[in-house]
């Protein structure tokens, strides 16, 4: 049976009447969600460290911006928009001593809350909101008057009103205008790291660079290597994107059709469907978690490490060159571009 869809008239911002909401961080997520719930009528207020170099922003943007401890004592729905490896620190410093019955904490992300970085208060609480894009997506889709899905999730329910408050907040946002669906913080945690790590950032680009050591290696030239592995993948992308997979194969050639459904098997095996069932189990178990947390705590080093091995590779000196020959494109030099609290 599919899953129900939440929109407009399944979610009410009354629930927020006479009451203060507060965003933690004015990142990505945080910046989105600030602006289209002040644009949706709601009071919100910004939680930021006394340094911060969005506190200048937030201020521009209309909102009073205040210390975290402060946003937290005054409101009465706490959105915690912090980076996954922050988020525990900050609940612990700034964000428990100043929880108090009847108040709702809300996530983004499911993994804090799930594999145990933080223990929510017993007597408020806990929710999730989760857009299915990025936030400065979130804030155009809003404008232009559309919306973009979202997950809502209950994570701990003392008032019997947490689905009520995730939807009021969902709506705030923009996102019951497009839909929404009820998942759980496990599902939703454990599904996105799945995601980010066996597809859509390390199984796509460990494929497509192993795509081109292959061809290089085999005497092509690098550029040819590209445009084959790298630069056309956005066009397959955007009609799986538009239509599915049987869409853009409707869409492609009959010889890339046919290399598709025969060779794409041979690619993607089961050796590498067995590798896929080990990462999932590594996330379910927790062991992920626990490594990033280590790694975190230990200085990233190698992070740090693997990020600039990738750095150096041929594929990054070609794409660069050849980017540069295509005035139709957007450029977008967004190295060391991290969400800021």
């Amino acid at each position: 049976m599919p899953a129900k869809v939440y929109t407009d008239n399944d979610a009410d911002l009354g629930v927020f009447k006479n009451k203060t909401l507060a965003v933690i961080g004015y990142g990505s997520q945080g910046h989105a969600h600030a602006l289209n719930l002040k644009d949706s009528g709601c009071k919100v207020i910004i939680g930021l460290y006394p340094d911060s170099k969005s506190r200048q922003v937030a201020t521009q943007h209309g909102f009073e911006v205040v210390d975290t401890a402060e946003a937290v004592r005054r409101a009465d729905v706490i959105m915690v928009a912090l980076p996954d490896m922050k988020q525990a620190d900050v609940y612990e410093r700034d964000i428990l001593p100043n929880l108090a019955k009847g108040k709702t904490l809300m996530f983004s992300h499911g993994l804090a809350i799930h594999f145990g970085l933080i223990k929510a208060h017993k007597d408020i609480d806990v929710i999730m909101v989760a857009p299915k894009g990025p936030g400065h997506l979130v804030r155009r889709l809003y404008v232009e008057g559309k919306g973009m899905p979202a997950l809502i999730a209950v994570g701990q329910d003392k008032s019997r009103k947490a689905k009520k408050t995730a939807l009021a907040w969902a709506k705030g946002i923009g996102s019951t205008r497009a839909g929404v669906l009820q998942t759980t913080f496990k599902e939703e945690a454990e599904t996105d790291l799945f995601g980010e790590q066996a597809v859509l950032c390390g199984g796509a680009s460990a494929l497509v660079q192993a795509g081109f050591e292959t061809l290089v290696e085999a005497g092509y030239q690098p550029e040819m290597a590209y445009f084959e592995c790298l630069h056309e993948l956005k066009l397959i992308c955007d009609l799986m994107y538009e239509s599915g997979i049987a869409g853009m194969r409707f869409s492609i050639s009959e010889t890339a059709k046919y290399g598709d459904i025969t060779r794409g098997p041979r690619v993607i095996d089961g050796r590498v469907k067995k590798e896929m069932k080990k990462i999932l189990k590594e996330i379910q178990s927790g062991q992920f978690t626990r490594e990033w947390v280590a790694e975190y705590r230990g200085g990233l080093k190698n992070y740090k490490k693997l990020l600039k091995k990738g750095e150096k590779h041929l594929i990054e000196k070609t794409g660069s060159r050849l980017r540069g020959m295509m005035p139709w494109m957007t450029k977008k030099n967004i190295k060391g571009v991290q969400a800021s609290y």
